[in-house]
């Protein structure tokens, strides 16, 4: 049969592609693709273009899924997520990407493109570089991991703050305060409701387990940091994403307990390693090693 290429029809498709990172991961993520909880975070975040999501590409050979060109929040980036064996397909599915997945950049007007490429895969290293790309390093996302010790070494807490869930207090306004401050927004959050509503697609996606979702709980019983995490049942692994800390309590440790909390909890239901898309000393700190980087390649696609 010979190797077919459609558009993304939602949702059956959001299915199909979730299974096909499932079946396709190879510990250490060294299949070099996504892992499965970073795509269904893609799709519970409000920073999502969902009216663009028919412009993702599929090819597929026997009905079955063999790679993958999409965007993440927004149109003007490419991801590829490959089947192994097909690997020859890169080059078309970047000319698809140049085609379909461009963004229209606001300084002049052209065209533009960011290809995310793995920097251990020297073939399609070639193929963009070839190809006129650049690479621009502030936009590269590390995946880094986690090796889950055993037994789990105890977690450390100021005194009057303790961990809790989502499970045990499912508070969307605490949960969009610790967020919005701890991303450096000034003053108070919006709270309507259609934020809080936001908020609450972020972690209630499709898999979501309430009771992984952590926050570091104040005295006063406010949420001052916040951990979200993810299991992934087939493979064994966690997912972190995302990490957030009020200004008015950074540098007490908050942030590490409440992130190694979710590890601990995951790792109870069978996680022998964790993930984070993030090289930040933060994560390094406490055990977590850069595996590689997904380095963001970009053309502009028009000329004037």
């Amino acid at each position: 049969m010979s190797i077919t290429l459609r558009h993304y029809q939602s949702p059956e498709d959001y299915w199909r592609i979730d299974d096909f990172l499932i079946r396709h991961y190879q510990p250490g993520n060294r299949d070099g693709n996504w892992i499965e909880p970073a795509w269904e975070y893609m799709h519970g975040h409000s920073f999502l273009d969902a009216a663009s999501l028919g412009k993702i590409g599929i090819w597929e050979e026997d009905g079955e899924i063999v790679a993958v060109a999409h965007y993440e929040w927004h149109l003007g980036e490419a991801f590829f997520q490959l089947h192994p064996a097909y690997r020859h397909l890169q080059q078309e599915m970047l000319d698809y990407a140049e085609a379909n997945l461009f963004g229209i950049s606001r300084k002049d007007g052209r065209k533009y493109l960011c290809a995310y490429v793995n920097d251990n895969d020297p073939p399609f290293l070639e193929l963009v570089k070839s190809r006129g790309y650049e690479i621009e390093p502030e936009d590269a996302r590390p995946l880094a991991e986690f090796i889950i010790p055993q037994p789990f070494p105890p977690i450390e807490l100021p005194p009057g703050f303790r961990l809790t869930s989502l499970a045990e207090e499912c508070d969307w306004g605490k949960v969009n305060r610790v967020l919005w401050r701890g991303f450096d927004h000034e003053g108070e959050p919006p709270d309507d409701a259609e934020e809080l509503d936001s908020r609450r697609k972020m972690f209630e996606t499709p898999k979501a387990r309430l009771d992984l979702k952590i926050a570091a709980q104040a005295p006063d019983g406010e949420f001052a940091a916040f951990c979200g995490m993810f299991y992934e049942p087939a493979h064994r692994f966690a997912y972190v994403e995302p990490v957030a800390t009020d200004p008015s309590y950074r540098r007490m440790g908050l942030a590490k307990a409440a992130v190694l909390e979710g590890i601990r909890r995951c790792a109870a239901l069978g996680a022998t390693v964790a993930y984070v898309g993030s090289d930040l000393e933060f994560y390094l700190s406490f055990g977590f090693k850069v595996r590689y980087t997904s380095q963001c390649w970009v053309k502009t696609l028009e000329v004037n």
